[in-house]
C-alpha cells in the first residue's frame, strides 16, 4: 500500500495533507524519514507521524440522537446527513445500522463493524425496534390485536410480522416490531385509517436511546451495549 493511503486511512488527513507532512519530514517508516508519499509500505512497518506511532483503529460504535431534517445517508444533494453531525476521524467509513426517514427522530447506530451492523439490520436476526408515535386520530383498542396478528399493507405479499402496540394516550402509542419494511410504522397506521404526525425511535434491541443525549449529539456505545447485539 502507498504511504499516503496508509496514513490517511488511520488519521483525518487527506492524501494532499499527508504529502505535505511527508515532505516536511513529519513522517517516518521504521525510524527513517520518508518524504515520498508514493513509497510502498507493509502492514508490519511502523509508521509514525510527528513521532507518534499510527495504528489501525479498532471497530467503532456510536449512538446518535437524530434530529428532524437529517437523512441517514453518507451524502445527499438535498438534505444534511447524519454524518454531518459526527466529528470523528475517517467518519466516511462509518455506516448506519438501521436507517430512519428524514422526518423521523431518535436512535441511530453507526459503526464500521460490518458483521455487527448486519446483526442489527438483517431480517434473519429479528432485532426489535421500539418507536413512539403521535397520531392524527384516536387509536381504538382493537388496533392492539390487529398489530399482534399482523397487517396487510399495500403492494405487500405477506402480512407484517406480529408487532406490539401499547396505547399511551388517546392518540399517542408505542410500537415494537422486528422487521423494517419501507415506512412500515406509518403504513401500518395508514392501513387502519390513521396518520402518523410524529415518529421517534427509542430502542434498537437492548440499546436504549440515552435520555441525556440531546438531539444532534452522539456518544460511543458502552461495552455492554455493544455486546448486547449477538
Amino acid at each position: 500500500m502507498r504511504l499516503d493511503k496508509a496514513v490517511s486511512q488511520v488519521t483525518d488527513l487527506s492524501r494532499a495533507e499527508v504529502k505535505r507532512a511527508a515532505r516536511a519530514g513529519r513522517i517516518t517508516v521504521n525510524g527513517a524519514p520518508v518524504s515520498d508519499p508514493s513509497t510502498k509500505v507493509l502492514p508490519t512497518d511502523e509508521i509514525c507521524l510527528d513521532s507518534e506511532p499510527l495504528e489501525e483503529p479498532g471497530p467503532r460504535y456510536f449512538m446518535l440522537n437524530k434530529p428532524l431534517g437529517y437523512v441517514c445517508a453518507t451524502k445527499d444533494s438535498e438534505h444534511p446527513t447524519v454524518l454531518d453531525l459526527i466529528d470523528e476521524p475517517n467518519k466516511h467509513q462509518l455506516h448506519i445500522a438501521g436507517r430512519l426517514d428524514v422526518d423521523t427522530t431518535g436512535l441511530v447506530l453507526l459503526t464500521d463493524d460490518g458483521q455487527w451492523s448486519h446483526k442489527v439490520t438483517s431480517p434473519r436476526h429479528h432485532c426489535d425496534k421500539t418507536y413512539y408515535a403521535h397520531l392524527a386520530e384516536r387509536v381504538d383498542d382493537s388496533a392492539v390485536d390487529k398489530f399482534a396478528k399482523g397487517l396487510w399493507l399495500d403492494s405487500e405479499k405477506k402480512r407484517t410480522r406480529p408487532a406490539v402496540l401499547e396505547i399511551l394516550f388517546a392518540n399517542e402509542v408505542r410500537v415494537t416490531l422486528n422487521e423494517g419494511r419501507y415506512h412500515q410504522v406509518k403504513r401500518m397506521f395508514g392501513a387502519l385509517g390513521n396518520r402518523v404526525l410524529e415518529l421517534h425511535r427509542e430502542r434498537i434491541g437492548d440499546i436504549i436511546l440515552d435520555e441525556d443525549l440531546e438531539e444532534g449529539n452522539y456518544r460511543p456505545l458502552t461495552p455492554d451495549e455493544i455486546a448486547s447485539v449477538q
